[in-house]
């Protein structure tokens, strides 16, 4: 079987996968956010942090409680990296110390889904860390994302209301009833593929080659958080290698189990916003731009990495540099393409050393705004964001206000909408040129050129959108990047949120519009066509002559 079929057959079998469980795992999580019941252990859990489940609030109350919630968490895990020397479980001799700004960037970090490690795991942080610290925010922090996402979904189902529903009521939902039991289920499934799970800080495994000595193999709660990164869209892997290393992906069958993770929560929550607005066709044509667009961006990437461009790649027949035999060019390609699709940032292979233009796709994705299908809840208000505002253009064009979903789309809304999506770019090429411009940071590039531009282009890029990937030849690890890169995550991550649930709290105080005949129908393939245009036409728009300096630059003089 060839490398080309091999590549169409693992994509397709995923497709598949995929397909199978929309439904079911959809209507599961409408059955969640939608139930008016509490379990007896979700009723303690209220009583603990002093919450009535049964009061809902405003945007701005929600949004407080968000941010509130966030602030406290970054607090908890910067400290309890700073203690970890005197916590069960740490590392005698860590290969890297960590500081203030350290533990100040890895705890924005998590807390905000990005998972940016300006470290190596096994040679930096204890298992105590590993498994209350950032485990722990791989669960919140994505069930913070599904949070936001369900209250837009109910700014356009309720009318003249302020209320969106109670953010502690669905952060409690979202991480004890989906993602905790998913976790559960996928890292039993991990071990049995060879991942390992213990409490071993450093094992001493003899060599079988001559019997010459040693060789230490750190071990410690790996399948635990492993699932967790994946199916949360977060990324942080336990080891510096992430999912390229085989104590996190031993084969090529769990390198497929984990791109069927990251993907398959934020492909099934179109589902749940159809049915939570009554019509399975929106939640469909939601979903058909998501797939539209990854299709694409797969099948481009597996061209650009197969046709091997350049020099050594081409006198090989294959950009195997930087890719692990076990997984192949192709696979590793789709690993890529999916993760830089969402904002999860787990590799399998290093993006640094892709083609120029493989390497340029990695960060395309990133700069669609992840949203095909994105992160974790913030993949499907992502997708309702670019949705309204094709409404609006297609509004202009045949000079009527507007509307989508029964809601008008007027000044207030798509100035919010507006502003949701500039903010990223505003955040990415800002931070580009200041680092650009600094001569000390540009000395942290491992290449001079197009290919160093890219480097930090994709650090920005990578740290805006919440996605934790990098190009590895970028030496992170400064009281300026850890700070730099610190903010762009916070901002990245939080202002847009505040603009999303801004922008619920508007829909759900207009009362209903009826669909009339100028009512442009939004479930039809006219209009899913429509919206995969206007995000690749406003991203291209956006980024395009950063693009041209950098990786398509690179790609010219390859």
């Amino acid at each position: 079987m060839s490398t080309t079929v091999a590549g169409i057959l693992f994509v397709v079998s995923l497709i598949i996968a995929l397909a199978a469980v929309h439904v079911p795992l959809g209507d599961y999580m409408y059955r969640v956010y939608s139930s008016e019941k509490h379990s007896k252990a979700e009723k303690g859990i209220y009583r603990l942090i002093g919450v009535q489940p049964g009061v809902e609030m405003t945007w701005a109350v929600y949004a407080r409680s968000v941010l509130a919630f966030s602030a406290i968490s970054v607090l908890l895990l910067f400290f309890l990296q700073l203690i970890q020397g005197a916590l069960p479980w740490h590392l005698n001799d860590p290969g890297t110390k960590m500081t203030a700004d350290l533990a100040w960037n890895t705890a924005i970090s998590f807390v905000t889904n990005t998972n940016w490690q300006n470290y190596a795991g096994e040679s930096t942080m204890g298992h105590v860390v590993q498994a209350v610290g950032l485990s722990v925010q791989n669960f919140v922090s994505a069930a913070v994302g599904m949070a936001v996402a369900v209250a837009l979904v109910r700014g356009f189902i309720r009318r003249r209301t302020g209320e969106l529903g109670n953010f502690w009521v669905d952060l409690v939902r979202g991480t004890t009833r989906i993602l905790l039991p998913l976790a559960v289920v996928f890292a039993l499934v991990l071990v049995a593929g060879g991942v390992i799970q213990n409490l071993h800080v450093y094992d001493q495994i003899a060599q079988t080659v001559g019997n010459t000595g040693s060789q230490t193999l750190p071990g410690g709660p790996v399948a635990s958080q492993e699932a967790i990164k994946l199916l949360g869209t977060n990324g942080g892997g336990f080891y510096n290698v992430n999912s390229a290393h085989p104590f996190e992906n031993p084969a090529a069958w769990t390198n497929w189990v984990e791109i069927f993770m990251l993907l398959v929560i934020s492909f099934s929550l179109p589902r749940t916003f159809g049915r939570m607005i009554g019509s399975n066709k929106q939640g469909l044509a939601i979903a058909a731009v998501m797939a539209t667009l990854a299709v694409l961006s797969v099948t481009v990437m597996n061209l650009f990495q197969l046709q091997h461009h350049g020099t050594v790649p081409s006198a090989i027949g294959a950009s195997m540099e930087g890719v692990e035999t076990r997984f192949g060019v192709s696979n590793s390609a789709t690993f890529a393409t999916a993760t830089t699709l969402t904002s999860t940032g787990a590799v399998d292979s290093a993006h640094d050393s892709y083609t120029s233009l493989g390497g340029m796709m990695t960060m395309f994705n990133m700069q669609l705004g992840e949203v095909a299908p994105g992160g974790t809840g913030s993949g499907l208000y992502g997708m309702l964001i670019l949705a309204i505002i094709t409404v609006f253009v297609a509004g202009l064009m045949v000079g009527r206000t507007p509307e989508y979903l029964g809601k008008k789309i007027t000044p207030k809304e798509i100035k919010l909408a507006a502003a949701y999506f500039l903010v990223t770019p505003l955040i990415v090429l800002t931070g580009t040129a200041v680092a650009m411009a600094l001569p000390g940071e540009r000395a942290g590039m491992a290449n001079t050129g197009p290919h160093g531009l890219s480097e930090v282009l994709y650090a920005f890029t990578s740290a805006a959108n919440n996605n934790g990937s990098a190009f590895a030849g970028l030496s992170g690890n400064t009281v300026w990047w850890n700070t730099a890169l610190g903010l762009a995550m916070v901002f990245g991550r939080f202002i847009p949120m505040i603009f999303v649930l801004a922008l619920a709290g508007s829909l759900a105080a207009q009362g209903h519009t009826p669909a009339s005949e100028g009512t442009l129908p939004t479930h039809r393939p006219q209009f899913v066509g429509m919206v995969a245009g206007v995000t690749v036409i406003l991203v291209a728009l956006t980024f395009l002559p950063m693009l041209a300096l950098g990786p398509l630059a690179e790609g010219i003089h390859s």
